[in-house]
C-alpha cells in the first residue's frame, strides 16, 4: 500500500465518491488503514446517548472517514500531486503541478 504524503491541516479537493468535488480541511488522518477526515465531506448520522457531554443524545451529524486515495491536494483552488525531494538534509513536499514548495 502506498503511503500518503497528506497532513493534518492540509486544504484538500474530493476527486471520487458522492461529494466529488468539495473541498475541505483534513481533520484527522489515519495513515495505518489510508483513511482521512475532511471538514464537512462525507457526513454521517450518528445515534448518540445522552452522557454528560450530549445531555440531550439523538441523532448527530458528523464527518466519517474517506480513504486517502479518493482526495488530491489543492493548491490555489486546483488539485496536484505532491512529491518530496530532500534540501539541506531536510525532507520538504512541493507540488508536482507547479514545483511550489508547500512546507
Amino acid at each position: 500500500m502506498a503511503s500518503t504524503r497528506l497532513k493534518k491541516g492540509d486544504k484538500v479537493i474530493v476527486i471520487a465518491g458522492k461529494d466529488k468535488g468539495k473541498e475541505g480541511k483534513i481533520l484527522v488522518v489515519d495513515r495505518k488503514n489510508n483513511k482521512v477526515i475532511v471538514e464537512g465531506v462525507n457526513m454521517v448520522s450518528k445515534h448518540q446517548k445522552p452522557n454528560q457531554l450530549h445531555q440531550q443524545g439523538g441523532i448527530i451529524k458528523k464527518e466519517g472517514f474517506l480513504d486517502a486515495s479518493n482526495v488530491m491536494y489543492s493548491l490555489n483552488g486546483k488539485p496536484t500531486r505532491i512529491g518530496v525531494k530532500i534540501e539541506n538534509g531536510k525532507k520538504i513536499r512541493y507540488a508536482k503541478k507547479t514545483g511550489a514548495t508547500i512546507d
